[in-house]
């Protein structure tokens, strides 16, 4: 083999290319926190400031409501419920969206030939309906949810998805805008971007060493190309 043909396959071989859902592909972060305080008013608790909505946006929604409602354990089912009910059904609080860029983005790594995954806080059954809401589903090939595996940051959730699609960790990539995501491929030892146009700040996320931080979904397509062309 030419020493050019093998560069070429190396920088052609497929790689895993892991998202979190809400804040880093779909606008979702406000009407999380409008479901969570209508939940909470609809229950009879006190509901959570908007800065505490936001820094739970990722766990599992059990590890969610421990955080959010530690002095009600027995309330947390009727609260997930509620939570449910009002990010699923309400009209008045503000509806979910991609972020600009973020179709055009998949669209070219999965025409590269690259697998896309979800790695989500999310229970099954949301990202089933968020995948039919924005017609995305065929965009991943692999996809992991809270309530499947272990809640982030536990790194079982990434685990399974590298297992499931037989890739190696230098082949995969986390890409997520809260602590969680990164974190989580911290301790999996696997190469992370972090998005700071979600919920966490660019001072929370660099404390997990990610590969890159970026501002904008055009930003993360140009730092994702860059890590194929440059990984190992």
């Amino acid at each position: 083999m030419h020493p050019w043909d093998k560069h070429y396959w190396r920088y052609w071989r497929v790689v895993l290319i892991v998202f979190d859902w809400d804040g880093t592909l779909c606008d979702s972060v406000a009407r999380i926190v409008h479901a969570m305080q209508s939940a909470a008013q609809d229950v009879g608790v006190v509901p959570p400031t908007d800065v505490a909505v936001r820094n739970i946006i990722g766990l599992g929604l059990p590890q969610a409501m421990l955080r959010l409602f530690p002095e009600c354990i027995n309330r947390h089912s009727d609260l997930i419920t509620a939570y449910s009910h009002h990010f699923t059904h309400s009209s008045h609080i503000p509806e979910s969206a991609l972020f600009d860029g973020v179709r055009a983005m998949l669209e070219t790594f999965q025409s590269s030939g690259h697998e896309l995954a979800v790695a989500t806080g999310k229970s099954r059954r949301g990202l089933d309906r968020a995948f039919a809401q924005f017609d995305l589903g065929e965009m991943f090939t692999y996809s992991r949810c809270a309530d499947e595996t272990r809640s982030k940051p536990h790194p079982q959730m990434l685990q399974e998805l590298l297992d499931v699609s037989w890739t190696e960790v230098a082949d995969a990539l986390m890409i997520g805008d809260s602590s969680y995501d990164l974190e989580m491929a911290a301790a999996m030892g696997m190469s992370a971007i972090g998005v700071t146009y979600g919920v966490h700040s660019s001072t929370v996320l660099r404390a997990y060493s990610p590969i890159d931080l970026v501002g904008s979904v055009e930003d993360l397509h140009v730092a994702i190309d860059r890590w194929i062309r440059q990984r190992g």
